[in-house]
């Protein structure tokens, strides 16, 4: 064997003053079953000394120690041994102290709470570290190889993207192409000069940290940012990072200018904008019951999804020739009721607004600041950060009637396209307001009609909290067990994501689901031994004895089949028919669930209340069962989650 390919134990030197602490660090390393010889100190005085008598291979260190800290170590170990690596050994540390360290040349760092990590980094920043020790012989060869491949660099500097690269340990430019360097308006001299924090100004630690750890853990990072060129302009660019291991670790980053991109994204967005507008005002002007909703609602549509901070109408009043506000959205409506725009012929009638109403013609202001149109409102709207503003007139029978106004907080936020489509909401805005000047008295109709629907629907509601009241008063044992259920059930549907309208027939449903009770004699319902065969099967019929009591009773729900099913299970074992998987209505089957723990859990005649976990586990051990999964889910996530309690009806 030849002595030179013995590899002796790795000399490892802890700077830690907590022995608990480093008695964690030594049953990693055992763990891992690493060949070690390890010495702990606790001062800067014995740590010096044993940096020149131990000679470690490797410095593991605390970050804080008292009268000494983890910087001020690694200060001494890169200025006195700059081949002997550092990972820092710590508890907390925050992401911009953790850039601090890697930027002063800690190779990596290693959480005390996830030590499991320090014996792979201890590895691989070995293995980098043995590449420094030939780091002479490496860049010789690497001259060597610069000089074959002066072709590779002209393909390289023709190239349309920027390429640079970057010392990992200080950040500073080691290279990069002719396309990077003109992009910046420096030369790659001047960057030798700077480190990447000069050309990305508006990077901060925590963004800096994010790309580093993504660089040590994968290998590669890829993200957007801006660069700033050498005359303070910046630009938008995507960067792609690659971690490079030679003589020691380099970035190389290829960089696109972004600038194309994000103009044809914004102009794709404006598009998209304004098509989600005429959409959404389309489906308003459909929708709108009343001039005042729909003026209202359109311009919270602009507001809400076309991202401008305000919006406003206002109708063309003769007395005074005033533009008067009669709907606003925004969180400026303090400007609006300052702006007091008019269509004559004073200053206020030469606005956006008062041109609009006169000209019947869409006016567009596409810097506020410096048109003269908008001198009265000019520090009010600088003030509440409007840049441009483009004002709708709308036309009824060829009179200009009223006017839409919209603000951007960027100027000349308004292209030709989206002034295309926002003049066709508006169109579309004015034929609705037009359309309902004739459908008041139909709209008067259908109110009353839907106030009477209300009253009957009321009195269907009062009906069936009545018999409710009734089934209960004849089983006092269960007073309040339909209306807990009921809640119980609304609460599950309502978790599941159920919509307003079927929760309210559930909870109608689940306050008449023991309906059919009331033919079942008062002495079996109250009997508080256990029940024989015959008065149990009296019990069973109380589904099908309340589906007939309500089936002729027209409902907006399905109450009666409810009543019918609420009993069924899905393994067929129900009663009484049967029934199962999805021949259930799905409200049955919560109100099966709901029914379940609510009887577990409160008193009965033959035997007290058994508690809310045992009706949960009866309804879990059934789950897929008996009982629907999603219904069980629910139920027991209002219980154990969301702090659902079983009351008392009041």
């Amino acid at each position: 064997m030849n002595l030179a390919d013995v590899k002796s134990p790795t000399r490892i030197l802890l700077l830690e003053d907590t022995p608990a602490d480093a008695a964690l660090v030594e049953r990693e390393l055992r763990r891992a079953d690493f060949d070690y010889v390890l010495k702990r100190v606790e001062t800067r005085t014995a740590f010096q000394s044993a940096l020149e008598d131990f000679s470690p291979d490797i410095v593991l260190s605390d970050y804080r120690l008292p009268g000494f800290d983890g910087l001020s170590a690694l200060e001494i170990v890169r200025r006195e041994y700059p081949d002997v690596p550092v990972i820092m050994v710590t508890g907390d540390l925050p992401d911009i102290k953790a850039v601090d360290l890697l930027y002063a040349g800690a190779r990596d760092y290693v959480l005390k709470d996830r030590l499991a990590r320090l014996v792979p980094a201890i590895h691989r920043v070995l293995s980098v570290a043995e590449g420094g020790r030939a780091r002479k012989a490496t860049e010789a060869r690497l001259r060597d190889a610069l000089d074959q491949l002066k072709l590779f660099r002209t393909l390289i500097d023709h190239s349309n993207d920027g390429i640079a690269v970057l010392d990992r340990t200080t950040l500073r430019f080691v290279d990069a192409n002719d396309r990077f360097c003109s992009n910046l308006g420096y030369s790659c001299e001047e960057l030798r000069a700077l480190d990447v924090r000069t050309i990305n100004p508006r990077s901060t630690p925590e963004f800096q940290a994010a790309v580093m750890q993504d660089l040590l853990s994968s290998g590669s990072a890829r993200f957007e940012t801006f660069h700033r060129r050498k005359d303070g302009s910046e630009f938008p660019v995507d960067v792609s990072s690659r971690l490079v291991e030679l003589d020691r670790s380099y970035i190389v980053s290829i960089v696109r200018d972004a600038t194309e991109r994000k103009r044809s994204e914004a102009q794709l967005f404006q598009l998209n904008r304004g098509l989600r507008l005429l959409s959404n005002g389309n489906r308003t002007v459909l929708h709108a019951q009343t001039e005042a909703a729909l003026m209202h609602d359109m311009c919270q549509v602009v507001v809400q999804h076309g991202d401008y901070p305000l919006c406003w109408l206002g109708l063309a009043q003769e007395e005074h020739r005033r533009v008067r506000p009669v709907a606003i959205a925004g969180d400026a409506q303090d400007y609006v009721e300052s702006v007091d725009a008019t269509w004559d012929d004073e200053p206020t009638g030469s606005g956006p607004a008062g041109l609009a109403v006169r000209t019947g013609q869409t006016q567009i202001v596409g810097d506020i600041q410096t048109d003269p149109r908008m001198a009265p409102w000019r520090e009010l709207a600088g003030r509440h950060g409007f840049a441009s503003v483009i004002a709708l007139p709308l036309r009824e029978h060829g009179r200009t009637t009223g006017v839409l106004l919209i603000y951007a907080a960027h100027a000349h936020a308004f292209s030709a396209e989206s002034v295309a489509l926002l003049e066709e909401m508006a169109a579309d805005l004015a034929f609705g307001l037009v359309n309902l000047h004739t459908r008041h008295e139909r709209d008067e109709a259908v109110k009353e009609r839907a106030r009477y629907a209300e009253k009957l629907r009321q009195s269907m509601e009062c009906t069936l909290q009545a018999i409710s009241a009734t089934v209960e008063m004849r089983d006092p044992y269960t007073a309040g067990h339909q209306r807990r259920v009921a809640r119980l059930a609304a609460a599950i549907a309502r978790e599941l994501g159920w919509d307003s309208e079927p929760i309210h027939g559930l909870f109608l449903a689940g306050i008449v689901h023991d309906l059919g009770k009331i033919y079942v004699p008062a002495e079996i319902l109250s009997k508080p031994g256990r029940l024989t065969d015959l008065e149990y099967g009296l019990i069973k019929i109380h589904p099908q004895t309340g589906y007939e009591i309500l089936k002729d009773i027209e409902f907006p729900w399905p109450i009666a089949a409810v009543l019918l099913q609420h009993h069924e299970r899905l393994d067929g074992s129900g009663y009484p028919n049967g029934l199962k998987g999805d021949e259930i209505l799905p409200e049955a089957k919560i109100l099966a669930v709901a029914d379940t723990v609510e009887a577990m859990w409160s008193h009965r005649p033959y035997r007290p209340g058994l508690g809310l976990e045992a009706g949960l586990d009866e309804i879990v051990r059934q789950r897929g069962v008996k009982f629907d999964p999603e219904a069980v889910d629910a139920c027991v996530r209002l219980f154990r989650e969301r702090g659902y309690v079983i009351a008392e009806p009041t």
